[in-house]
């Protein structure tokens, strides 16, 4: 990681601190604990824990910069003279030592020296520390090179001192091994090996400037998690949103009105998803491109890198290279029928950390927790829908609003799973019956060009259905993928039962996303133009895209979901896909027990 000005001394607030129901993930660390490991529990616990207790890793710019530079340094190990050798000149890179007294191990960049006596060179992409003109190691750069400068003790050298080589300012700053520095880190070690023991994890940091920097940053999410367990207890408190949220008169949602919360992931990713539709296309590999043909012709190509996923319709082959390169490149592959039915994905091994699974389901035989969950959910829903209806409807009707509001606080006291299924079928009436409402007619004495009475599918039997059940397809798709990405099994729900074949939990965190995202695409869609009736094409009873009109809605879809929105808890603008990662997360933080209730998704 790179070193950041520490910042002033605070205490993390004692009802902050994640609730004695957390989940336990204790674990032994390697018998030989790694100087990196050391380093980074220093720079932050939480950080630590991600990568060495759960095995979380994710690069970013600054990682992938100090890789190459340490491949470059250390590209091919050099010999180092044995202690007692009494060499003239020690010149050695990228050197790997282990301590048997301390059980600890290291890649030292540099050692130098002559004789008995040798310093480590550890070279650091920051600056150092500028304390009124003194430079100084970090903290966790003096614990790393100290745990160097250990091993190379336990083996025969003389070590009184160590060397970081600070690349930003091209200076070397020198730390004295002395009694003090090697108390810090084997204390450090002692508090990693129980840190990692007792399988807690610490909370986030508190405004700190090392974390816009860190590369996990947006699985951490530490502003938005305080944020949230703040949310929780300012409602246990006071059974209101007083601290962090003011209450509007004439909406349901909290909005965040004191405390800013710093966007420390971007609004939007680079990557972009490649969708390839048709008869007969082939998508294989050269190199590190895609390559859509067909029969043969390139159609199109696209850098693997550039993709987030691909999205197969219909009879679509994929190579052998490119399955692949896309699984080693953790690009999952979905699959749908011509039709638009979702049938799976084609994807790598993904997150290896089982814990979170584990505990989801342990939490899916909870029925008091499913109930709860699936409250906050159900209520986010009908709330989203009353906003579509106010912000889209060419006369709100008033008797379905005022029902979608006292449906909403109806859900939050419904007392099991059965009582919430009717009451969102109760709003799911009213909200379809009015939904004809919010699509525009061009001339009222002519038929409208898109009839809608209720909500059908399986299959759909009018346009309109036909573009809600091929919306609702690809967010499922979506939030499958979202599934695996944050850790969870997508098959095991917390409001939808368990069925063979069906992402039980990415339809629980879909509910509440249908009318923000399908249902306004589809609305969108349709007033613009951008799908007309020559799109459809009727099978019996049934209606069903044409190609081309499937293409014109994948562009509303992708159009809605790149869209910036204020998320109503934290303040900040991020796009709806960045927004369904982040809902993701925060789930996993209340199955785990750091967050005692899931803060649904909801617009004014």
């Amino acid at each position: 990681m790179v070193p950041q000005p520490e910042p002033m001394p605070v205490v993390f607030p004692a009802r902050l601190i994640p609730a004695k129901a957390t989940l336990r993930r204790p674990v032994a660390l390697p018998e030989y604990v790694p100087a990196r490991m050391l380093n980074e529990f220093v720079y932050c616990p939480r950080l630590f824990f991600y990568e060495w207790v759960e095995g979380v890793f994710a690069h970013s710019a600054d990682t992938v910069e100090g890789a190459l530079r340490h491949d470059t340094l250390g590209e091919k190990p050099e010999a180092m003279p044995a202690a007692g050798d009494n060499a003239e000149r020690i010149h050695s890179r990228s050197v790997t030592m282990t301590s048997e007294t301390h059980h600890l191990i290291a890649t030292i960049d540099l050692v130098e020296g002559d004789g008995d006596r040798v310093s480590p060179v550890d070279y650091k992409r920051g600056a150092p520390r500028d304390l009124d003109g003194v430079l100084e190691a970090w903290p966790a750069d003096r614990v790393q090179v100290c745990v160097q400068a250990l091993i190379l003790r336990d083996n025969g050298y003389r070590c009184d001192e160590a060397v970081l080589y600070y690349n930003a300012t091209k200076q070397r700053v020198r730390v004295a091994i002395g009694e003090d520095v090697v108390t810090e880190t084997l204390d450090a070690l002692r508090r990693a090996r129980a840190l990692a023991a007792a399988g807690i994890i610490p909370p986030p940091l508190v405004d700190s400037p090392k974390c816009p920097g860190c590369s996990l940053v947006g699985i951490c999410l530490p502003d938005e998690t305080r944020a949230a367990m703040a949310w929780r207890e300012s409602e246990a408190d006071t059974g209101t949103q007083l601290d962090l949220f003011a209450q509007d008169d004439t909406e349901d949602a909290p909005h965040v009105v004191h405390e800013e919360i710093r966007r420390l992931v971007p609004a939007r990713d680079d990557l972009r998803p490649l969708y390839v539709t048709g008869y007969g296309f082939t998508v294989g590999k050269s190199n590190d491109v895609l390559q859509v043909k067909e029969k043969g012709q390139l159609v199109q190509e696209v850098r693997i890198r550039e993709v987030s996923q691909v999205s197969v319709f219909g009879s679509v082959s994929l190579t052998a290279g490119a399955v692949q390169v896309l699984c080693e490149a953790e690009r999952p592959v979905a699959h749908f029928s011509m039709g638009g039915w979702f049938y799976g994905l084609t994807q790598g091994l993904g997150l290896k950390n089982v814990f979170l699974r584990k505990e989801q389901f342990r939490r899916a035989e909870d029925e008091a927790f499913c109930l709860g969950v699936a409250r906050e959910i159900v209520a986010s829903k009908i709330r989203n829908q009353r906003t579509l209806l106010q912000r889209n409807h060419v006369e709100p009707p008033a008797r379905a609003i005022d029902a979608l509001r006292r449906l909403a606080r109806q859900v939050l006291d419904a007392g099991q799973l059965d009582t919430l299924l009717g009451l969102e079928g109760t709003a799911a009436h009213y909200y379809f019956s009015n939904l004809l409402g919010m699509l525009k007619v061009e001339d009222e004495t002519e038929p409208p060009a898109f009839d809608f009475t209720t909500r059908n599918r399986r299959p759909p039997r009018d346009p309109v259905n036909a573009l809600l059940s091929f919306g609702y397809s690809m967010l499922a798709r979506d939030l499958t993928i979202t599934c695996h990405a944050v850790g969870f099994d997508p098959f095991m729900g917390f409001y939808h039962q368990p069925r063979f074949g069906r992402p039980a939990l990415a339809l629980d965190l879909m509910e509440g996303f249908r009318p923000l995202i399908v249902d306004s695409a589809v609305i969108t869609a349709i007033n613009t133009r951008m799908v007309t009736r020559d799109d459809f094409i009727r099978v019996g009873p049934s209606v069903a895209l044409t190609p081309k009109g499937r293409k014109r809605f994948i562009t509303a879809y992708e159009q809605r979901m790149d869209a910036l929105v204020t998320h109503p808890l934290f303040g900040y603008r991020v796009n709806y896909r960045r927004v369904l990662e982040i809902q993701a997360r925060l789930l996993a933080r209340v199955v785990t027990g750091e967050l005692a209730r899931y803060p649904g998704f909801e617009t004014r």
